[in-house]
């Protein structure tokens, strides 16, 4: 039997293994069958902690979503991360240098208990997400098979997301657009997608549609790259709430594309079990 331990991030919720002291191999069946939430354990994601080999890094950390995909970067994964190492005694480092995916960042602890992470850098260019546009632009004319066509905002926040803004987020049709702008041919890895509504320049509503994931309660780099986008419009000030389904973020960002996005939230424990992979 393998230990794991279940975690969440605001409502979006993980299986988190340690795969720094045992040797974690999953296939794209197990991970699917582990996410299940009528015959498995249920989860958002699935995350596992593994050693780096990087000099000055210390953990790799993996992520792969409901469906068995393995995609690049979580932010609400990435302060349970956090959390996770801490807990497990792995490390008592105030701040620790983590390899994902999509890069290094950095993950610390804020005196009300919260984490803060690095988010990275904002990337605009179309090949960074990859979404097929003829040149970067602040806003995209996506056009849906039904004939519908959306104003989106596209940026890598180290996944590819799509951000439309909305006037009643409550009546947004975000299974409906979600799923469709997910898996729109003009993204070809597909995308996240994100419909915001902005209550004032510091404070915004948001839901997610995830790729591979479906609509979920929270999802971190979702919140910052609707705050990047709603910078980028000018309808949103450098330090902004994020209200989600279950709870809060904050998002700081300067503007500056040379400078990183900040994350700060909570990450919560739910319970620890044992599972026969």
């Amino acid at each position: 039997m393998t230990p794991f331990t279940k975690m969440h991030g605001l409502g979006n919720d993980f299986i988190v293994f340690d795969a720094v002291n045992q040797v974690i191999a999953l296939s794209t069946e197990q991970i699917q069958a582990l996410a299940d939430r009528h015959f498995g354990i249920g989860c958002d994601q699935l995350l596992l902690v593994e050693p780096s080999e990087t000099v000055g890094v210390d953990f790799r950390y993996r992520i792969f979503n409901a469906d068995g995909g393995e995609v690049e970067q979580c932010g609400n994964g990435a302060r349970c991360f956090a959390r996770f190492v801490r807990d497990k005694g792995l490390s008592d480092k105030a701040v620790l240098t983590v390899e994902t995916a999509s890069g290094i960042i950095k993950l610390s602890f804020e005196e009300n208990g919260d984490v803060k992470v690095n988010m990275g850098q904002p990337r605009f260019t179309p090949d960074a997400l990859p979404f097929i546009a003829p040149q970067q632009a602040d806003q995209y004319a996506l056009a849906l098979e039904n004939g519908d066509s959306y104003q989106i905002g596209a940026v890598s926040m180290g996944n590819p997301h799509a951000v439309l803004q909305v006037d009643d987020l409550v009546q947004a049709p975000v299974m409906r657009v979600g799923a469709e702008i997910e898996k729109h041919a003009r993204f070809p890895q597909r995308v996240n997608v994100g419909f915001m509504q902005v209550i004032d320049r510091k404070a915004i509503r948001l839901r997610v549609f995830e790729r591979g994931a479906g609509e979920t309660l929270a999802c971190g780099t979702g919140a910052c790259a609707a705050v990047v986008i709603g910078q980028l419009w000018g309808v949103l000030d450098e330090d902004v709430t994020v209200k989600l389904g279950a709870g809060n973020l904050r998002i700081q960002w300067t503007g500056k594309e040379t400078d990183p996005v900040w994350m700060s939230g909570a990450a919560s424990h739910v319970f620890e079990g044992t599972v026969q992979l």
